[in-house]
């Protein structure tokens, strides 16, 4: 079984083929880099400080939804809401410094 030949012959690689390839390849990186979003200056900075205004917000005000409504049900009226506020101005903290955190590790 092993001694007989195959139907056809493999077809040798072609300089041409091998050239379209490393051309289509170099035009697609190209093409990638090109369609990547450029951030930088400005729009990098508001786009952090739209980022900070966010988590302080969203821990402040989450914060306050939990412990009022931890008052509201457990009746214990007004330290859920105060634990819920201090807990919230934590979380929001920690957040905008994980933010800042990696946007100073990123060499761009």
């Amino acid at each position: 079984m092993s001694d007989e030949k195959p139907a056809r012959e493999p077809i040798a690689e072609d300089a041409r083929i091998d050239a379209l390839e490393e051309r289509l390849k170099a035009a697609q990186e190209r093409e990638d880099e090109r369609n990547q979003p450029q951030v930088s200056g400005v729009d990098a900075n508001y786009r952090s400080g739209n980022r900070v205004l966010a988590d302080l917000l969203g821990g402040l005000l989450g914060g306050v939804v939990l412990g009022w409504t931890f008052d509201y049900f457990a009746d214990t009226s007004p330290w859920g809401l105060l634990v819920g506020l201090f807990i919230g101005i934590v979380v929001a903290f920690r957040n905008v410094f994980r933010a800042a955190s990696t946007q100073t590790d990123d060499p761009e």
